[in-house]
């Protein structure tokens, strides 16, 4: 890379990533909750970042892991965003 040109995060990449991570990671919760050992976790504090998501059936399944996955891309494109414009700033 020059020193002329300023790092860049490709979006698209970024939202695949983070789209991946969180569906990965929800899927993972919900098996815990399945077949892990009681705890005192409270699985139902997924409804605070996936709205209409209650435990447990098919389609709140399915709906959680499609907001997991529209949670990703949003972030991917703010943030993606946001950077590119301030990074050519500071290099």
């Amino acid at each position: 890379m020059d020193k002329s040109e300023s790092p860049r995060i490709p979006i698209a990449a970024l939202g695949f990533a983070l789209s991946a991570f969180f569906a990965v990671s929800f899927t993972i919760c919900i098996l815990g909750y399945l077949f892990g050992p009681v705890t005192q976790v409270q699985h139902e504090a997924l409804s605070i970042f996936l709205p209409g998501f209650k435990l447990l059936t098919w389609g709140s399944f399915f709906l959680g892991l499609g907001e997991s996955i529209v949670w990703g891309w949003y972030i991917a494109v703010v943030f993606g965003t946001i950077y590119n414009f301030v990074a050519p700033r500071f290099a």
